[in-house]
């Protein structure tokens, strides 16, 4: 009986076939005993003397006495920031109630201008407000007749005239048009009680109000105004603002008790939007309290266990370790300038494992100075370590990492109350300064003007209507005279509505020094001379000193309208504070522009008529 699977009469089948061959196939794979590879990825090497060899190639024997430390002891002395300086005025206390942001970035609110009101949205909020809170006092009897009627009918919202001069910056467009004619008649203009108020008035003495009624209508004015504070944070006193028109950046100073000269810190040139220590030099020249004594930093010391100080991409310390290659310091390709990277891979690749972490908890806005640090490492020693500070007359080639400039004698931490994240809407405001170098002229671009609805509109196309508006209004301009030569002189072309010109002035006293004066370009309507106006700025950054009786000139420094050129936009700001309360304000920002640009403007030209000599 022949056994399955074999072959009776091997000889006889293997004649048969032209080319004997016997075929076996066997697979050889691997039978893992667990679904965990990370041993064998660990490349483990059982040769002591292979290791030990390696360990000497990479000279890992060749070490100093040095141990890691297991204990640290810091003392350092801290003060809390008392003073705040906006701008040129006077310093006032430093308020922790709100982000340092909100302090410096905050600009008042334009209403209006004496041609025509602005902020419409914002005056209807108001109005409403108004409206609810006659309600409750009415539900609640505390007033005895029903004011809304009268209110209403003195501080209602007036219709625009399409023929008037002073609304033709609202039925220009029309959009706004609507919603003024929306609003007329129906709604009141909460901010114009408020500018009743601030004029010496009450809020009672122009509906008719009981003599009962008086005080409470006063209290709710009062209550009105702190609302529309709290709804958007604004300066108590328009003359207190940290923007500093002729740089177009904020500048500002914080001062902290420290002996009898002080800490004083200013930042000349801020315009970035975040606040930080960075932000911030020393300003020497300034005795923080007018002079007098004051206390000195508070000492404080902490003992603590340091810790490894580990990052993302951080190198292995053993070199045949794995790295995980999340960040690749090998393509960061610096140039020679580029201090900056220099050390952020100095510090990555060279010095990875040889900083250690200090924990110590500082309260916001203040001002630390590390005065030692007694470090114990694991042989026993203890080593007394100070902070770099500079001796003698300073030098270029001092450096530490969180150094202010202008600190050469200490090194001062500073820890302002900044937010670390701010909301930011769309810009009610954009303004481009150009340099025109071939009409030697720098230029500032509207390219977002706000409108009087509370929002905003691009520049040229909100120039374009306000110019076919009022030349509706005022008429064409009567044309040249006849033409009797083949050429005519023309004295200059014109720009856009949203161009406005700044030109170079000598600054008072110098020879050389110039400086950027607002200028005008004269707006050609109407058939008589009389007509002839100029086209003013409709953003807050380019009307400094216009709404002012009797105006003021604008002045720019030359030096802050580099060749590029800069942009500056405003734009309401939101963040959240420590104890939850939402900020909410309107600030600047400044970047830097495109480069130059041509506004085709030139004077004194010969152009060619139609004349046609007989």
């Amino acid at each position: 009986m022949a056994i399955a699977g074999t072959v009776t009469q091997l000889r006889e089948k293997l004649l048969a076939r032209s080319i004997p061959a016997v075929t076996r196939w066997n697979r050889l794979e691997g039978r893992p005993r667990t679904h965990d590879f990370d041993r064998a990825l660990k490349a483990e090497v059982r040769d002591a003397l292979w290791m030990l060899a390696k360990q000497w190639q990479f000279g890992e024997f060749m070490g100093d006495d040095a141990g890691s430390p297991v204990l640290a002891r810091i003392c350092l002395g801290s003060t809390q920031f008392d003073r705040f300086t906006p701008g040129t005025a006077a310093d006032e206390a430093f308020s922790l109630e709100r982000p340092l942001e909100t302090t410096v970035e905050r600009r008042p609110l334009r209403w209006g201008s004496p041609a025509s009101k602005l902020s419409l949205d914002l005056r209807l909020a108001l109005g409403r407000r108004w409206r609810k809170m006659l309600a409750s006092r009415l539900a609640a009897n505390q007033l005895t007749v029903d004011y809304w009627p009268a209110y209403l009918l003195e501080y209602t919202v007036d219709a625009p005239d399409p023929a008037a001069l002073a609304d033709a910056p609202i039925c220009a467009h029309v959009d706004v048009w609507q919603q003024f004619g929306a609003a007329a008649g129906r709604a009141m203009d909460g901010f114009a009680l408020l500018e009743h108020i601030a004029d010496g008035g009450a809020a009672a003495d122009t509906v008719g109000a009981t003599v009962g009624d008086t005080a409470t209508l006063a209290t709710m004015a009062d209550e009105l105004e702190k609302w529309m504070l709290a709804l958007i944070d604004q300066p108590d006193d328009p003359s207190r603002d940290s923007w500093q028109p002729a740089r177009l950046e904020y500048r500002f100073g914080c001062s902290a008790p420290d002996g009898a000269v002080g800490f004083n810190a200013t930042a000349e040139e801020y315009y970035s939007g975040h606040l930080d220590w960075y932000s911030l030099d020393r300003d020497a020249s300034v005795v923080a309290g007018g002079g007098a004594a004051a206390a000195a930093p508070v000492l404080s010391s902490n003992t603590f266990i340091p810790v490894s100080l580990v990052f993302s991409g951080m190198p292995n310390t053993r070199w045949w370790e794995f790295e995980e290659r999340r960040t690749n310091f090998g393509q960061v390709t610096p140039d020679t300038p580029e201090i900056g990277k220099l050390l952020l891979l100095e510090f990555g690749l060279v010095y990875a494992n040889d900083w250690f972490v200090f924990p110590h908890t500082l309260p916001i806005g203040s001002v630390a100075r590390v005065q030692g640090i007694v470090l114990t490492n694991v042989f026993g020693e203890r080593i007394w370590i100070e902070p770099v500070r500079g001796k003698g007359e300073p030098s270029w080639d001092r450096w530490s990492m969180f150094q202010l400039t202008g600190d050469e004698q200490a090194s001062d931490l500073v820890l302002l109350p900044s937010t670390p994240f701010v909301m930011e809407g769309a810009a009610l405001e954009e303004v481009a300064l150009v340099r025109d170098e071939m009409a030697n002229l720098v230029f500032g671009i509207e390219r977002r003007v706000p409108m009087a609805s509370g929002t905003s509109k691009p520049g040229g196309e909100a120039g374009r209507e306000l110019f076919q508006a009022l030349t509706r209004i005022q008429g064409e301009p009567a044309p040249p005279p006849a033409p009797v030569a083949l050429v005519r002189y023309q004295l200059m072309n014109t720009v856009p509505e949203h161009w406005i010109p700044f030109l170079p002035v000598h600054v008072p006293g110098s020879a050389r020094e110039t400086q950027m004066q607002r200028g005008a370009v004269p707006r050609m309507l109407g058939p008589s001379p009389a007509d002839l106006k100029i086209v003013e700025p409709r953003t807050s950054l380019l009307r400094p000193g216009l709404d002012e009786n009797p105006k003021l000139p604008y002045f720019v420094y030359e030096e802050e309208v580099p060749r590029a050129g800069i942009q500056v936009s405003m734009s309401y700001q939101r963040t959240r504070w420590l104890d939850g309360k939402v900020f909410v304000w309107l600030g600047a920002t400044k970047n830097t522009g495109r480069g130059e640009t041509s506004s085709g403007i030139a004077f004194d030209q010969l152009v060619q008529t139609d004349f046609k000599p007989v």
